[in-house]
């Protein structure tokens, strides 16, 4: 049987086949999803979803501290008793150094993970559209987090 995402890359596909080829807003899809009977959403649990809400709140926490903006919580994946869960800590008050080490090596492998599969994406469509200009993704991000962080700075000097 089809795993959820599966399914739910499906219904893209079927969207693009039956309705319309051009590129279009999931809003649209999800539309017509659920206009055909396409999407049935499972039952919620209630626990899940105060979990997920307070997660997404707890990564978005930012605090100031004079010099930069900087992420409060942070979250390391492990497995506790044979069961995977993500346990958290606060920067400022119980992070220990292990923890904030384990915390941005994971975070790090996460944007690994997202750029291989852009080069992959992007090594992809050069192949199979060979009468185009190739598109050349940039994997060192060394100016661009230069930049942020300048922008930053000068932020903070013109709010502080």
């Amino acid at each position: 049987m089809a795993t959820k995402d599966e399914q739910s890359a499906e219904i893209l596909d079927r969207y693009l086949d039956e309705v319309n080829a051009d590129p279009v807003s999931l809003d649209e899809v999800a539309d017509w999803a659920l206009r055909e009977g396409l999407y049935r959403p499972e039952p919620q649990d209630v626990r899940k979803m105060c979990r997920a809400a307070i997660a997404s709140g707890a990564r978005a926490q930012k605090r100031f501290d004079g010099k930069r903006w900087y992420r409060a919580k942070h979250s390391v994946r492990t497995n506790v008793g044979g069961v995977q869960m993500s346990l958290w800590a606060d920067i400022d008050k119980n992070a220990s150094r292990g923890f904030m080490e384990k915390s941005i090596g994971q975070r790090r492998r996460s944007v690994v993970d997202d750029c291989f599969q852009m080069k992959m994406d992007a090594d992809h469509f050069n192949e199979a559209n060979p009468d185009k200009e190739p598109i050349q993704p940039v994997l060192d991000f060394s100016d661009d987090v230069n930049e942020r962080e300048a922008s930053q700075i000068l932020d903070g000097k013109k709010t502080g």
